[in-house]
């Protein structure tokens, strides 16, 4: 069984995502070319949706044990709007076999849907492995808000 430090020599160094969660983010927006803004808390980036004419961010995190990748495409639902968007998260969570999209904050006065991806801040992963992981999540991200905006008119 290999050890972290031997995968270091090789430029595959295993970083533990609680203390190099904004490294491993930066490093992977950098190489993308995406827009972000950084704050004290967190890491955001922004993409283009250009099906829908929107742009989606989203916006990494830290809870006491997660990485939280928060993804939104700033379009506030109404109220009439609430449970067609409930059902479009249904859809989608059960057709992908992984729960990541909920309308976010429904007793607030905005509405939104969200996507929610996290690790945990235990979980040990190599820049490379995090890249493919982050991508994914942003792919996801795309395809969701296209299905939402195209299928169920949100």
């Amino acid at each position: 069984m290999a050890t972290p430090e031997s995968f270091s020599g090789r430029g595959h160094e295993i970083l533990e995502i609680g203390t190099h969660w904004r490294q491993l983010v930066q490093n992977w927006v950098t190489r993308r070319n995406y827009h972000t803004a950084t704050d004290t808390v967190s890491v955001s980036m922004q993409f283009d949706l250009e099906e829908t004419g929107r742009m989606v961010t989203v916006r990494f995190m830290t809870t006491k044990r997660l990485l939280v990748a928060f993804a939104t495409d700033g379009h506030f639902l109404r109220q009439d709007q609430l449970a067609v968007a409930a059902a479009a998260s249904n859809a989608w969570n059960t057709e992908q076999l992984n729960p990541m999209l909920s309308v976010w904050d429904v007793r607030g006065p905005r509405p939104c849907l969200a996507g929610v991806c996290d690790l945990p801040l235990t979980c040990r992963i190599t820049q490379t492995d995090f890249d493919a992981l982050a991508s994914d999540w942003v792919e996801r991200a795309r395809q969701m808000f296209t299905r939402c905006h195209q299928v169920f008119e949100l």
